[in-house]
């Protein structure tokens, strides 16, 4: 069980227990008896407590934190007060840990995963940086993950709000070296754009496991922000899209005015480069799914849904037409309407019965590689050829299965959605989870499962 800290507190906060240690301030576990939640109270360092400069400095970090306390994605401030002659700011507790445990181990994350953690930390930066606040110390650290897996921003303790003067000297550089924009490095003063090449930084280290300038000494590091080029991220990761390269070097300029005008701009450019380079697959055809919480009207989502819905009405259609007749050649007329939501639809379908039943079976495909067979099985699903589709697809997916790539995502994607618009549910709802696994939520997949789940149980 954690040893309980030494820190005084206030009577209403009980249980009081370290997590963390480090720069300004101590952190602590501790409950809140009269609000009945977990809290994490951040403490001034006694040995800074009598330093009226840094007194002043933890205050204003708690005034920068708490005007953006409403925004989403930032850590939420409750309470700013002194005790026993010592600052401390009571926060919400995020039980995830942070973004810093995802790379201690130098292994690149999954890249749908990054990208949703990047969609968090951008939703804050954005709002900050409108509300005149950066941060100036972005790293995995200050990326803090709720029990959802979400990531809040923390720690504005070097926040430069604006409005207010700097406390910091001319000269003095404050920041992790490892992520620290050219201009910080030099001394200058850091802006909205310092914090958007902090996080291409962290998105880099994420993806390959290792920082772009990554050196033996932080001043070494910090130099080579300045003066070594931009390295090609697919050296460090070549599983990587071709275009990550060209995002990169745009997010980590030289020049603070040659980057991304938002974070949310930059992770936009991520996700449509991920997704494109897999190649043929359904969701190339579709718009990119927005960042979470940014309210977005548009319909795109129904293109698949309504055509998997088409495919099953053509299905029935088919069956009724056959059972029709005995061996005359008449041909049949269905109107199906099918509404969805904000769109109604009707489609007709016009079959003739043939004289002699048969029985159509899918060819087996020649074999060739995964990437391929997802390919052509792809075109087919174009030209609504799902029975041609299926065959190509299923080799596709055993070829593909285990290696992780957004190219097996897509495959299992397509393949559970051919299996549904042939009225078929065999996997579709695992292979909806193994695509989600792979490549993180997107709202194809997510619509598709919603359908299934009403079919298939």
């Amino acid at each position: 069980m954690p040893a309980r800290s030494h820190i005084p507190l206030p009577p209403r906060y009980r249980d009081a227990r370290p997590l963390a240690r480090g720069g300004m301030g101590e952190i602590v576990l501790a409950r809140d008896e009269e609000l009945d939640r977990e809290v994490a109270v951040k403490v001034l360092a006694e040995r800074y407590a009598e330093d009226t400069d840094l007194r002043e400095r933890f205050r204003r970090e708690a005034l920068a934190a708490a005007r953006l306390s409403a925004e989403p994605n930032i850590v939420t401030i409750f309470d700013v007060a002194e005790y026993e002659g010592r600052p401390m700011i009571v926060m919400e507790y995020l039980p995830g840990g942070s973004l810093d445990e995802r790379v201690s181990g130098s292994l690149p994350c999954r890249p749908a995963q990054v990208l949703d953690w990047l969609d968090d930390a951008a939703t804050a930066l954005d709002a900050a940086h409108a509300a005149g606040v950066v941060h100036r110390d972005v790293k995995p650290g200050n990326l803090l993950l709720d029990e959802r897996g979400h990531v809040h921003v923390a720690d504005f303790g070097i926040a430069s709000a604006a409005g207010l003067d700097s406390l910091t000297q001319a000269g003095t550089i404050l920041g992790t070296a490892g992520y620290l924009s050219p201009e910080q490095a030099r001394g200058e003063r850091a802006t909205a754009a310092s914090d958007r090449y902090a996080l291409a930084v962290v998105a880099w280290e994420l993806l390959t496991g290792r920082r772009p300038f990554e050196a033996e000494t932080p001043t070494a590091e910090a130099t080579a922000h300045v003066q070594t080029p931009v390295p090609s991220i697919r050296s460090m990761n070549a599983s990587l899209p071709a275009v990550f390269d060209r995002i990169f070097d745009r997010a980590l300029a030289k020049d603070p005015a040659a980057r991304y005008p938002t974070a949310a701009e930059f992770v936009g450019d991520l996700r449509r480069g991920l997704y494109d380079d897999a190649g043929d697959t359904w969701h190339a055809q579709l718009a990119p799914a927005p960042p979470r919480r940014v309210v977005a009207r548009r319909r795109t989502w129904l293109l698949p849904v309504v055509l998997v819905l088409l495919a099953a009405a053509g299905a029935a259609a088919a069956v009724l037409v056959a059972t029709r007749g005995h061996g005359s050649a008449t041909p049949a007329t269905v109107v199906k309407t099918i509404t969805t939501p904000g769109q109604t639809l009707r489609q007709t379908v016009t079959a003739t019965q043939p004289t002699t039943q048969a029985t159509t079976q899918p060819t087996t495909p020649a074999a060739t590689d995964g990437a391929t067979l997802n390919n052509e099985g792809f075109a087919k699903m174009q030209q609504r050829d799902f029975q041609g589709a299926l065959p190509l697809l299923q080799q596709a997916v055993a070829q593909l299965q285990g290696t992780g790539s957004t190219t097996e995502a897509y495959a299992d994607y397509n393949l559970a959605f051919t299996r549904f618009a042939l009225g078929q549910c065999t996997d579709v709802l695992q292979l909806l989870d193994r695509s989600q696994q792979i490549q993180g939520h997107r709202p194809e997949i997510d619509d598709l499962r919603r359908f299934a789940q009403r079919r298939c149980h």
